[in-house]
């Protein structure tokens, strides 16, 4: 017979899941859990802010696909955990937050740091429970981390009241840990029989049409899906797109990548999903940011929708073929139908490749152009610097790590980037070329600012062999600008990468372009010395004015601060303003 508190059982279960690293700050009502923390391997990463603790955690979810965890105390603290919860609901990352609650005899009293925890966290959460008894924490930890991880993946919250935590209770044994996200792979809703009958159909479909393309969103965003989406292409080569949230699913450089589409997309690819006949639209939801005036994105188009979560098909846009299951399994059985009736028809998509060729030698030409026209325009005219411009900064990034980083024996060829909220954020999705999944993390649907710095750290954490990069802006590093204090103290390989241009640049760009440029509350009117708050912390920090600043970034080890000074007259192009067809941006002012 085992006894145990019902701390002791949380930290137990959570060893016993494979967890070695959390992130929080402790508070009265979660004291107990705490205190059995000193007892156990599981490595505590104290944050300055609760809603660091979350975003370190999703750091570490979405850069490795695995549930992490973080915790906060009753009141004020789980109620600032609250935004990385909702904005890891929305993104679909799999999170397990354990919140310490007043005691029990006190739920309902206004007592001291006391918050309906369970009810403001429903809506935002995947499952949320609030324990009545040690006994149930046997349970209830494991659920959540099955919960976390199965389907479409999701935060789980768990709150505990004090008292519960000190409670002993009697047990046989230790129950099994929950599967991980990576053995959940290959179960789908849809029958298997339908599931082959659907993607039989869907290959016919493919065969036949004249302007195929792949909508990649952030369901094939996994190295296993990554490979399925290689497979499929090696069936049947067609143009890619991908939402914000698909980006690195196939490389930047890859000659059927079009680009991200929306509102800051590629014209290749906006136009690529206007024109098409047939859209295969694996792990994508058709959100509002990707679509534009839904009724103009693919108006001619049959789709073949495939997700893991039922209530997005069907959702926005209509699919003629129907698949609820997760894109690791469909896309390769998707290739292997291509390929058996290509065989016995002799037929190789000859018209879909033209296509495809076609529109990827418009995207590699709109690339080059784009590049050229920043680098001419920097070398001539910047009032800042030479080769100023976001864009070609951004573009060259990788590039210059990856000479810097040889010396310090970090890897930077598949370097994971972070970034905030905002211009920077829009910028880096268009330039920065990425080699592969879980390469770029981002708050797509929530739009999170002070979501960069964080995850980075989160990142980092998980990823000890590589240096990773937060791109970030003057507006969004100020959110969480108090975690370069855990960075310092963490000496993690982060290079924080930060555009400063003296504004909340989207909304000054939408000001400007859409409210005849009435700039409400976008500028600042005083901007601090960012270098010298980093070097505060204890941070080598830099100006890219300053010579050699590359290998201040990205040589030796630990982490370090840039600043980059952009023109505040400085716009994300192309642009579609609300109400208007994706295939109608604004490509200049």
């Amino acid at each position: 017979m085992i006894e145990a508190t019902g701390a002791q059982i949380v930290v137990k279960l959570l060893e016993r899941q494979g967890i070695t690293t959390v992130a929080g700050i402790p508070g009265g009502s979660i004291l107990p859990l705490y205190d059995e923390l000193t007892r156990s391997p599981i490595r505590h990463i104290l944050v300055r802010h609760e809603q660091a603790g979350g975003f370190i955690a999703q750091g570490m979810a979405r850069s490795t696909g695995e549930t992490a965890v973080c915790l906060a105390t009753s009141g004020p603290g789980a109620m600032n955990l609250l935004t990385a919860i909702a904005d890891a609901r929305s993104d679909s990352v799999p999170l397990v937050a354990i919140t310490g609650q007043v005691n029990t005899y006190l739920i309902g009293t206004d007592a001291f740091q006391e918050a309906d925890t369970f009810g403001l966290s429903f809506p935002i959460t995947k499952h949320s429970v609030m324990v009545k008894s040690a006994a149930e924490l046997l349970e209830v930890i494991p659920r959540a981390f099955e919960i976390a991880a199965s389907g479409r993946p999701g935060p789980v919250l768990v709150d505990i009241p004090r008292d519960i935590q000190l409670q002993k209770v009697q047990f046989e044994a230790w129950p099994e840990p929950a599967k991980s996200r990576k053995a959940a792979v290959g179960k789908f809703m849809t029958g298997r029989e339908l599931f082959a009958e659907t993607l039989s159909k869907a290959a016919e479909l493919l065969l036949a049409s004249n302007r195929p393309v792949l909508y990649a969103g952030g369901g094939s965003n996994s190295p296993e899906a990554a490979a399925g989406i290689r497979k499929l292409l090696e069936a049947l080569p067609m143009p890619v797109v991908t939402s914000l949230m698909g980006i690195g699913c196939v490389p930047t450089a890859d000659p059927l990548m079009l680009g991200m589409v929306g509102m800051h997309g590629s014209i290749a690819a906006n136009r690529a999903m206007h024109d098409a006949d047939v859209v295969i639209a694996a792990g994508a939801r058709f959100d509002d940011r990707a679509t534009g005036v839904i009724r103009e994105f693919c108006p001619d188009a049959k789709i073949v929708h495939i997700d893991i979560d039922a209530a997005e098909v069907n959702k926005i846009l209509p699919a003629l073929l129907p698949v609820v299951g997760d894109v690791e399994s469909a896309l390769p059985f998707l290739a292997a139908c291509i390929l058996e009736r290509q065989s016995a028809a002799q037929t190789p998509g000859g018209l879909a490749i033209q296509h495809s060729c076609a529109l990827a030698a418009a995207k590699r030409l709109e690339w080059q152009e784009s590049l050229a026209m920043l680098r001419s325009r920097s070398a001539a005219s910047d009032p800042v610097r030479t080769e100023g411009r976001p864009g070609w900064i951004i573009s060259s990034l990788s590039e210059r790590a990856r000479a810097a980083c040889r010396s310090s024996g970090l890897s930077s060829g598949d370097m994971i980037v972070a970034t905030d909220v905002g211009q920077h954020q829009m910028w880096t999705a268009q330039y920065f070329p990425f080699t592969g999944p879980r390469q770029f993390l981002t708050s797509g649907s929530l739009g999170t600012m002070g979501f960069g710095l964080p995850t980075a750290i989160g990142a980092s954490l998980a990823h000890p062999e590589k240096r990773v990069l937060c791109i970030s802006g003057d507006g969004s590093i100020m959110m969480n600008i108090q975690e370069l204090a855990t960075l310092a103290e963490l000496a993690l390989d982060v290079t924080v990468f930060i555009l400063d241009n003296g504004a909340l640049g989207m909304v000054r760009q939408q000001q400007e372009l859409i409210f005849s440029k009435n700039y409400s509350a976008s500028i600042f009117e005083r901007s601090p010395d960012l270098v010298r708050i980093a070097e505060g912390f204890g941070i080598v920090a830099s100006d890219t004015e300053s010579p050699g600043w590359e290998q201040i970034a990205f040589g030796g080890r630990g982490p370090r601060v840039i600043r980059h000074r952009v023109a505040m007259e400085e716009n994300v192009f192309p642009f579609v303003p609300a109400g208007k067809a994706n295939v109608d941006a604004m490509t200049a002012r």
